[in-house]
């Protein structure tokens, strides 16, 4: 036998066990929402029961009791709310992003890890220790239940974490490229749209699903900041919490279907995401 082959199969080994290990980590961590989504066809006393019955009899119940046809209210507004606040922050903070990534990796500042770094540290501080001073601006100047309140605070708080991945990614991309096309005639707009976008566009997209899911998911400030008019997807979903008790199967339900956006979102740019990824890391 060859000292390659001898090589070569502990290589395989150890790849085939790097699999199995992948397998079982994805499999533990899909099984909670496989019974999220198991629970929220079950009526609520099968769902209530201990140990749970996997065989219970299916209804969608706790579905119609979300879209409100059980006589509840409807979660379209708060679910038309998130979409907003979501997609319009992201878009906000890749409009913002991409020309102080690009003035941090492919024409550098002065000092410019420093900046990066103070970026970063905005992120440091505990939401929670600026919901008082937020909550009193958006009071005295009429700001409070207001969707566009929300789309400015979610822009600032998924903006410094925009710009650092962004930078990573703007790095990788050719300089060579970039002069080509002021030699040409081109402006910096053009240049960000039309050369540096397209190469980038991986870590743009990776970038773009990471603040979508930040923003939907987000509930302090929508909690607090909003009411009736501006309600989002989160905060209708801790209505099923009463005081009655919770109500497990239409909770399954309802976070199943508020699940569903992100879901999609990430499975339709995860090849993007990979790649994205990745971008920088490789020098």
């Amino acid at each position: 036998m060859s000292a390659t082959a001898t090589h070569t199969r502990p290589r395989r080994a150890g790849g085939a066990g790097l699999g199995l290990a992948a397998w079982v980590l994805g499999v533990v961590f899909f099984l909670p929402i496989a019974w999220m989504a198991l629970t929220s066809f079950h009526s609520e006393s099968d769902a209530a029961k201990n140990p749970p019955s996997f065989g219970a009899a299916l209804t969608l119940d706790g579905y119609r009791e979300f879209f409100g046809t059980g006589g509840g209210a409807s979660p379209w507004p708060s679910l038309i709310n998130s979409t907003v606040a979501s997609v319009a922050s992201t878009l906000l903070v890749l409009l913002l992003a991409l020309p102080a990534a690009y003035a941090l990796s492919i024409r550098p500042v002065k000092k410019w890890t420093d900046v990066l770094f103070f970026f970063l540290s905005t992120k440091m501080l505990p939401v929670v220790a600026g919901l008082l001073p937020i909550y009193l601006f958006a009071k005295n100047t009429g700001m409070l239940d207001n969707i566009w309140l929300l789309v400015i605070l979610y822009t600032s708080m998924n903006l410094p974490i925009a710009v650092w991945m962004m930078q990573s990614f703007l790095a990788e991309v050719p300089v060579a490229v970039i002069e080509a096309a002021q030699i040409d005639g081109a402006r910096l707009p053009t240049v960000l749209a039309r050369v540096v976008a397209p190469i980038a566009l991986p870590g743009i997209a990776a970038t773009a699903l990471i603040c979508f899911i930040f923003s939907w998911n987000e509930l302090l400030f929508a909690r607090v900041l909003t009411g009736v008019v501006a309600e989002t997807a989160p905060v209708f979903l801790t209505g099923f919490i009463t005081s009655q008790g919770l109500f497990l199967a239409k909770v399954c339900a309802a976070s199943l279907v508020v699940s569903l956006p992100v879901l999609a979102a990430g499975f339709a740019a995860q090849d993007k995401l990979v790649q994205g990824l990745s971008l920088g890391a490789v020098k």
